[in-house]
């Protein structure tokens, strides 16, 4: 069945959060557990929500590290934040041709508006699926299937398009082709041990992958 419905995650995928979301981490851990995490600790933070990955430091005070961290991240969101190369201009164009397209993170909704905003897609998605959205965040198929179902698509017609595991394993089990993206931080010989059918080593691949060149 052909392709209608592109489903993208945000951060690392459309643009590049990685030092900022990697900075608001140290700043954060720094207050707490001082001179315990270093750069490469941070890393496998990325692509959990904040409550996943703080519940796990100490559970009764994760209200006020999520809080410490998006007060950091907020303030110098727009200093650290761009998008990946040719993001926009494919984002672009498959919006005009009529392709169904949506965002699913784990972010919350403030902070997502804030990246689109600055990147100047926000024009271009007619359905954000959010942490605030759901209440299973990926790699429960719920995030997909909301967006899936706001865009009155159909799981056969869609592919999920990430880069982490989290993604990947979302698109899987909500029954969407899935893509991974080679730029991940993660490094793409660690995204493709989860089998995604796509791997993309730029934005634009995606007119081959649903035959829209």
């Amino acid at each position: 069945m052909k392709i209608n419905t592109l489903l993208f995650d945000l951060d690392g995928t459309l643009i590049d959060t990685n030092e900022l979301i990697i900075s608001s981490f140290l700043h954060t851990l720094e207050q707490y557990y001082p001179s315990q995490y270093r750069r490469e600790d941070v890393l496998a933070f990325i692509g959990p929500s904040l409550h996943d990955t703080f519940v796990q430091m100490d559970e009764t005070r994760v209200g006020e590290m999520i809080e410490t961290y998006r007060e950091y991240n907020h303030a110098n969101h727009d200093v650290l934040v761009k998008e990946y190369d040719g993001v926009y201009d494919t984002i672009k164009q498959l919006h005009e041709k009529g392709y169904k397209l949506g965002i699913v993170t784990t972010k919350v909704r403030s902070t997502v508006n804030m990246g689109l905003k600055l990147t100047g897609l926000d024009q271009f998605f007619d359905v954000i699926v959010t942490l605030d959205d759901v209440k299973n965040a990926k790699p429960d198929p719920e995030p997909v299937q909301l967006a899936l179902s706001q865009l009155d698509s159909k799981a056969s017609e869609a592919i999920m398009v990430g880069d982490n595991y989290h993604d990947v394993l979302a698109g899987k089990n909500a029954g969407t082709l899935t893509a991974g993206v080679a730029w991940t931080i993660k490094g793409k010989e660690y995204l493709a041990s989860f089998e995604p059918d796509h791997m993309l080593e730029h934005m634009s691949d995606l007119f081959t992958i649903i035959g829209a060149e």
